[in-house]
Parts: C-alpha cells; structure tokens; sequence
C-alpha cells in the first residue's frame, strides 16, 4: 500500500485554525494574524515540494511566523489614526472566560519576545529546547525569557494559579 503525501491545500484546510491561534496569539490583533499566517503559508506553499517531513510542516510555518514578527520587533511600529473603531472580531478562541481575558490581557502587555516564548512553550506546547530552535536563540535564553514572563503574569494576577 502506498501513502500518498498531503498536499499543500490539504495541510492549509487542515491546519488554518491552529496555526492561526499561534499568529493571533504572537501578534495580538486578529488583522495582523491573518497577514502573518497569509505570509508564513505562501512561503511554505513555495517550499512545500522541499519539504521532506509534512508532518513537521507546522514547525515550518510556525518558525516563518516567528521569524517575520521578531523583523517586526525590532522596526518601530507605526499606528495609524483613524474615525472609526476596528471590528473586536474574535479572541482567537481566548475570550471564553474572564480570567481568560485578564490573563489574555497580562500576556499582550508583555514584550514580544517575552510572549513569544510563553505561546511557544504552553499553546503550542513545545519543549524547551524546540522553543529555543524555532525562535533561534538558546534554551537559557528561552528559560529567563519564561521565568521573567511568569513572574510579570504573577505579580499582575496574583488570584490566578500560573504553573511554569
């Protein structure tokens, strides 16, 4: 019996929600995450005949994500003014519970770098060491990056149980 490998529309159907939680959750607004994960797919697509192990095409897109926010960290960012208020669209599946959105609203108010690691490390539930590859820097990093993360949540919801 041959297996027949996804293709690229079959991952994309497949995968869009999840992978959509990861953008919205990296950037912080719904329109942001859409242009991100947009992004992160078309490079895939390119790439997706090279892609040896489909199975680890998140990882890949997830790291293009990484990648295309941290270039974004470090430009200053620029808001434009306008009349009317966006739509609040959804929460990316955060806004259930009011303890949700108190601790949705701690991790927005962290640096990115910071609130990259936790998504990394507790939605996407990597390791440590899959958290350090994908946001190219070194466990240790990764480590403080989520200790000083965890301390900032903490000392902001002190009613909420936050387990490292």
């Amino acid at each position: 019996m041959t297996v027949t490998e996804p293709t690229f529309s079959d991952f994309m159907a497949a995968r869009w929600a999840p992978l959509f939680r990861t953008a919205y959750l990296l950037s912080g607004d719904q329109h942001e995450a859409e242009e991100l994960l947009q992004s992160a797919l078309a490079r895939t697509c390119v790439k997706w005949s090279s892609i040896r192990e489909k199975g680890a095409a998140d990882a890949y897109v997830r790291r293009a994500m990484v990648h295309q926010m941290s270039s974004r960290w470090r430009r200053p960012r620029r808001e434009l003014a306008t009349d009317e208020l966006p739509e609040r669209g959804h929460g990316g599946g955060l806004d259930v519970r009011a303890d949700h959105l108190a601790l949705w609203e701690e991790v927005r108010r962290l640096p990115p770098r910071m609130r990259a690691t936790l998504v990394l490390r507790y939605f996407e539930d990597l390791t440590v060491e899959a958290t350090a590859r994908e946001l190219g820097t070194s466990v240790g990093s990764v480590k403080s990056q989520t200790h000083h993360a965890l301390k900032r949540l903490r000392a902001a919801l002190p009613d909420l149980e936050l387990q490292p």
